[in-house]
């Protein structure tokens, strides 16, 4: 939440950036490491994943030109998530926020989009985050779809 009092990158953002990106990996590495790990660390981890992508996604939208190709693209990634949320809870009646290899991908393609923004034309960037952030999206509304059990630690479709 902090992030969006910090004027967006700035040398405080992008302190503020690392740190929620090493503690989140941090987080995650010990619970497992130590075996802590638990349903309710993997949805709060999640969740909190959730929340740090939609505050980023809202400071990018608030201070980038995006091109207007990307701008629907984005919007049908949100929604197909939301469905996958939707589909999820309705066949669970929990958060099925999945731990894939290409959600994994997107949260670090989303992770770097600062970086390589002030390095790599923003057009170029945008076009692989929405491809691999698709892919994602779409693999997590399939499996929510057609699995039976819920399975958060499911590595991709193909391990179904």
């Amino acid at each position: 939440m902090t992030l969006l009092y910090a004027e967006p990158f700035s040398s405080f953002f992008y302190t503020l950036y690392i740190v929620c990106g090493l503690s989140d990996v941090l987080d995650g590495y010990l619970a497992r490491r130590l075996g802590a790990a638990s349903n309710l660390g993997q949805v709060l981890d999640s969740v909190s994943d959730f929340l740090f992508i939609g505050i980023v996604l809202f400071i990018y939208i608030t201070y980038i030109a995006l091109p207007g190709w990307s701008v629907p693209w984005i919007i049908l990634i949100a929604a197909a998530r939301f469905l996958s949320i939707i589909v999820g809870f309705g066949k669970y009646g929990k958060l099925t926020f999945l731990h894939t290899y290409s959600n994994k991908a997107t949260g670090l393609a989303l992770f770097f989009f600062p970086f390589l923004y002030s390095m790599v034309p923003l057009s170029i960037t945008i076009l692989l985050l929405c491809i691999v952030a698709s892919i994602s999206a779409l693999e997590e509304l399939l499996i929510n779809a057609t699995s039976k059990v819920l399975h958060r630690d499911i590595k991709s479709i193909f391990h179904h």
